[in-house]
């Protein structure tokens, strides 16, 4: 069974941890093959090395074109050989060519109730600030499977989480980011019983 995972990760990379910590309890059956960075300076790359997880720093600028910036990244994917990328607060989009290279096999966590709160430029703190002001009751957290466009893949897990009276962007982010590691390795766990089965 090929239940390998390749993670991209651009920040501090809880929800990398979150997965780490799943594997190693032993209540996901998978093994991280490798995590793939935007900035060399990303937390998560701390918490790859002290597994012993391979890391790769790519950034898009040192790219002449989105294609070369993709082909670059179907390079090392190719060589890890994942059944499933997981975007865990990656901040880049990904390009077309490695998205046609593993057709739904590309899932993104996004901290909100997907199809509301999507989309370009909502990205972090953002989100809870939007939904906040547009005076929602709830929000939550999406897995979605990642297409050519920010946001709009098919959903394939939510959690909900109730907006407080006097949350703040920040109280919000801290209380959906718990559900986001709960999600996310339950998600990936569904999804590599679903690829074995194909």
């Amino acid at each position: 069974m090929n239940n390998r995972i390749a993670v991209f990760a651009s920040g501090g990379g809880t929800n990398f941890q979150a997965l780490i910590d799943e594997i190693n309890r032993g209540n996901l059956n998978a093994k991280l093959a490798g995590l793939i960075s935007s900035r060399p300076d990303a937390g998560a790359i701390i918490r790859a090395e002290s597994q012993g997880i391979p890391v790769t720093v790519v950034k898009q600028s040192d790219y002449s074109s989105e294609h070369k910036f993709g082909e670059e990244l179907n390079r090392i994917l190719n060589k890890w050989d994942p059944a499933l990328i997981v975007l865990a607060g990656y901040m880049l989009k990904i390009p077309a060519i490695v998205i046609d290279a593993y057709p739904g096999r590309i899932i993104n966590i996004h901290p909100a109730l997907l199809p509301k709160f999507g989309g370009k430029g909502l990205y972090g703190i953002r989100v809870h600030r939007a939904v906040l002001a547009a005076g929602e009751v709830e929000s939550g957290c999406s897995v979605h499977i990642v297409t050519k466009d920010y946001d709009e893949g098919p959903v394939v897990g939510q959690m909900t989480v109730p907006v407080e009276p006097g949350d703040t962007p920040e109280l919000l982010a801290a209380r959906i980011l718990n559900e986001e590691h709960k999600l996310l390795p339950r998600i990936i766990g569904l999804l590599l019983n679903k690829i074995e089965k194909e």
